[in-house]
């Protein structure tokens, strides 16, 4: 039995088949502690991230996840390295994915930023056969374990549905995107898709005129003279759908903005410290949450459970889609997790 339970030595299908019925009729389950310890062997992780510009910014948010998780999972020998790349530079992504390659730890947790680079190191991951987790953006079509996020699409068709509500009859509306390399962000064309699905089926006599800004350049020098141009074009816009995390820099555009632009609905992602200052003053009227905790969390513990528990894991874990007003961001304890957990620090 001991050879069965522990795959040492051979033993004949017919005996192991035997042995493995009597283990499942005595609902037998391993001491992964025990096991664990007798093998005094560390089970390595790597993550691929994107590297947060700044401390309040999206990307810290996972890693307080990952940092709570791998403080629990710490006894079982689970050992967390950190990669991180550059969010403006695929070259930087591709050099961080050679250098887990080389390591070739037992799972990889990435962050799919950049659609090319990704399909390099999956495609390494695979012939090696280490199993990987997308995280935050999910790519269809490839052999991943599971991805853990929002579904991007449904984040876009609710927000679609939330403008639809609160402004009645004819308006214009302008979608976002802030950020370099947007055609390999994949998260954000989710949820431009998503949301412009929901206006073709719920908007049959198109009252609702939607127009998409792509800035990729982040200096206000640049993109403060798109967005007038494009309120220039507009006449009068009633509403801005930021795709991201980065809602506030409309909000700093209409503050230094010389003309009064009046009231516009705004709705961005993601419940980071900046938002929240445009949130509170009622310039943001909603922002959409997805539980980075959560997601970073998850990613390590479903590493753990399918590789050292040995469990099957479900191939998507959709984490659930909020919506955060002034009224109820202050229930929302991520703001303060950072100070609580610490950050890059595994």
């Amino acid at each position: 039995m001991d050879r069965v339970i522990h795959c040492r030595g051979e033993v004949s299908s017919e005996t192991k088949k035997k042995i493995e019925n009597i283990l499942k009729r005595m609902n037998y389950h391993p001491n992964i502690m025990a096991s664990t310890l007798a093998s005094k062997k560390d089970h390595v992780f790597a993550l691929l991230f994107p590297k947060p510009i700044s401390i309040e910014s999206y990307w810290n948010k996972p890693l307080i996840g990952v940092k709570k998780a791998t403080t629990e999972l710490n006894t079982y020998g689970v050992k967390i390295i950190l990669y991180q790349f550059a969010q403006n530079n695929p070259d930087s992504f591709r050099i961080k994915a050679e250098e887990i390659l080389k390591t070739q730890p037992e799972g990889v947790v990435l962050a799919p930023y950049f659609l090319s680079e990704t399909e390099y190191i999956v495609t390494k991951l695979k012939k090696l056969n280490i199993p990987y987790i997308f995280i935050d953006s999910n790519l269809k079509g490839y052999p991943k374990l599971s991805y853990i996020g929002q579904d991007s699409f449904q984040s876009g068709a609710l927000t679609a549905k939330l403008f639809d509500y609160s402004l009645s009859g004819k308006a214009n509306i302008l979608i976002v995107h802030f950020g370099q390399e947007l055609d390999n962000l994949n998260h954000l064309k989710q949820r431009e898709k998503g949301f412009y699905k929901y206006f073709k089926d719920n908007d049959p006599g198109g009252l609702k005129k939607l127009t998409t800004l792509e800035i990729e350049n982040l200096s206000e020098d640049y993109y403060f003279p798109l967005l007038d141009n494009a309120f220039e074009q507009i006449k009068r816009i009633d509403g801005i759908f930021v795709t991201n995390s980065q809602a506030y820099r409309i909000g700093d555009y209409l503050k230094k903005n010389r003309k009064n632009k009046g009231k516009i609905r705004i709705i961005g992602h993601d419940l980071i410290k900046r938002n929240v200052e445009y949130l509170e003053k009622n310039v943001i009227d909603f922002l959409i949450c997805q539980h980075p905790e959560e997601q970073g969390y998850q990613s390590v513990e479903t590493l753990f459970r399918y590789l050292i528990q040995k469990e099957k894991v479900h191939a998507e874990n959709y984490t659930p889609i909020d919506i955060i007003t002034k009224e109820n961001y202050k229930f929302y304890k991520e703001l303060n997790l950072i100070n609580y957990y610490g950050i890059n620090q595994f």
